[in-house]
């Protein structure tokens, strides 16, 4: 029997193909071209976005103009520029901040904006906001009145605010101004207010500067002003000292680049911090410096005396001036203490002499001092870019003769302490009077000025400034090493009726080094009582001078000039003017 052999399969078995798979393409192939597509659908997104972001970018720069609501600028830039001083270190920036709105329509229906009643949510307030009023706020919410609660919150206080879970308390993100510096400079710097009263920068540069600030593309530049916050840190820190020191209602101070007129450090006491100023404004805005007239005293006698030699009146420093009572119309002008029966003009500045002073002023004339007054800009307010300037209280018409003898010791004629930091820098350098700004300036920016005194009236002026501070009442500003030179000044206010004696204005104006002075500095005390601290004096010598002293050597390093007591402005032909002043 023959055995049949099973039938062989016409064809290999057909293998099962997954679905989506291709017949002939491998696993490894398939996921390649997944991979691909993918990508390719990728790269199309970004390109229709990138085409979407140009065309918009085309749109907002056509003819150089965009949507003031749209604009490029806008997005970018901060809604205020920032304001540095001279070497670029923040003194006002745009800072992002928290503010509290009430929003009564939050709710999005016609029922009570808030789910508490308003007392309790006003005292829960409070309980964040200690400085709240906690029934006014009440009364605030009941109101139903939308607006600001509150401008400046902290993030943990905004957080707080939200815990409380009333959805009409809104804490908007905004921009707020702010000075990482504090109160330092607040009167150069002013602030911005946000009120419905008042928009905007308000006194101050911040008030100068609001076009540049706000501008649309300006404002992404930062605005250098002129003062360095190293030496304004120090003005401030010892002018405030002495006035305490002094039970005084105020005090000023300035620091003034005599080649350039450039200010650097400006202050006004008392001050006031302009991250903290309430919407009804702030208290102590008074720019004591460029807003505040006074008699200066005794700082205008070496001014008399330069208009003296520019004029040829005074040639022969050695001769010897009657030093007796000025009697003059129905006064008589006499010195605070004996000084002998006549003095030098070296000797008349350094014991600070009104009659020799009022007889120098009397033999140069009215007219010629009324120029020389002039054109140190004593008739104007003082040249400065802050809106706060006091115009001088000048003596009206023709001066008398009696007039004039009184404005050559520092009386009859009431100017800011800038009006005297400008003239002293005129007087030592070299006789050049030029405006002083709050602008940095570059070297080719300093204005040229005008000539107000001849270059050797200038230098004989140094002379006699350093012997005051040598030898005379100038002695306690004097640091060593730093060749200061300057005149004190001390006068009583004058009131209704007259001079009121138990009020007193003392100042002292000087510059150093006056080998070659670069600074100018001036402060002024305002009613300085008798301390321990001042030897129980108000006069200059033991109020204002003592505080430059202490402010000349720290920041005399700052502003490149180092102590050298090797160096000196040469006096040997004038020392022995002032015999035994030592």
């Amino acid at each position: 029997m023959i055995a049949l052999a099973a039938p062989r399969a016409a064809h290999a078995a057909t293998p099962v193909i997954p679905a989506g798979r291709l017949p002939g393409v491998s696993l490894r192939a398939q996921a390649l071209n997944t991979a691909k597509l993918r990508a390719l659908w990728l790269l199309g997104g970004f390109a229709a976005v990138a085409s979407v972001a140009l065309l918009r970018i085309a749109s907002l720069g056509l003819d150089g103009q965009a949507p003031e609501h749209a604009s490029l600028e806008d997005a970018l830039l901060p809604p205020r520029g920032e304001i540095t001083d001279r070497n670029g270190a923040p003194l006002a920036r745009a800072f992002p901040a928290y503010a509290l709105r009430f929003n009564p329509a939050a709710m999005g229906d016609s029922g009570a904006p808030l789910v508490r009643d308003p007392e309790t949510i006003a005292k829960e307030l409070k309980a964040i906001f200690p400085d709240i009023d906690e029934a006014r706020m009440a009364r605030r919410l009941a109101s139903g009145k939308a607006g600001y609660l509150r401008r400046r919150i902290l993030p943990e206080e905004a957080n707080k605010v939200f815990a409380l879970g009333e959805i009409a308390l809104e804490i908007p993100r905004e921009t707020d101004r702010y000075y990482p510096q504090g109160s330092l400079a607040a009167h150069v710097l002013g602030y911005v207010a946000e009120t419905k009263e008042r928009t905007g920068g308000q006194i101050g540069m911040e008030r100068v500067l609001e076009e540049r600030l706000t501008h649309p593309v300006k404002r992404g530049e930062p605005v250098a002003l002129s003062i360095d916050v190293r030496v304004q840190g120090a003005l401030e820190d010892e002018l405030r000292r002495g006035m305490l020191a002094t039970n005084a209602i105020g005090a000023a101070g300035i620091v003034l680049d005599v080649d350039t007129g450039e200010i650097m450090a400006l202050a006004s006491l008392p001050d006031f911090d302009p991250n903290a100023v309430p919407a009804s404004g702030s208290v102590n805005v008074t720019n004591r410096v460029t807003n505040g007239v006074y008699e200066l005293g005794s700082t205008f006698k070496p001014l008399t005396v330069a208009a003296a030699i520019d004029a040829g009146v005074v040639r022969d420093l050695g001769r010897q001036w009657n030093a007796a009572p000025v009697p003059v119309g129905r006064r008589t002008i006499k010195d605070s203490h004996d000084m002998g029966a006549s003095l030098n003009v070296p000797q008349a500045l350094v014991h600070s002499s009104n009659t020799v002073t009022a007889r120098v002023a009397d033999e140069l004339g009215a007219d010629k001092m009324r120029r020389a007054m002039m054109d140190l800009g004593m008739d104007s307010p003082p040249f400065i870019e802050l809106p706060a300037r006091s115009k001088p209280l000048w003596p009206k018409g023709n001066w008398s003769r009696v007039t004039n003898m009184t404005v050559g010791f520092g009386h009859g004629l009431a100017v800011t302490p800038l009006h005297l930091a400008s003239a002293y820098a005129a007087m030592v350098n070299g006789g050049i009077w030029r405006p002083s700004t709050l602008m940095k300036l570059a070297p080719a920016d300093v204005p040229r000025g005008r000539r107000v005194f001849k270059e050797s009236t200038s230098s004989r002026m140094r002379q006699l400034l350093r012997m005051i501070s040598l030898y005379g009442t100038g002695r306690s500003a004097d640091s060593p090493g730093y060749r200061v030179g300057g005149k004190t000044g001390s006068a009583e206010k004058a009131g209704r009726g007259g001079y009121n004696k138990t009020s007193l204005v003392s100042s002292f104006a000087a510059a150093f080094p006056m080998d070659a002075p670069r600074y100018v500095v001036v402060v002024v005390v305002d009613e300085p009582k008798g301390t321990i601290a001042s030897s129980f004096q108000r006069t200059a010598a033991f109020t204002s001078a003592p505080i430059v002293g202490k402010l000349v050597p720290r920041i005399g390093p700052i502003l490149g000039v180092q102590p050298d007591e090797t160096r000196d402005v040469d006096i040997s032909d004038l020392k022995y003017l002032v015999g035994d002043a030592e």
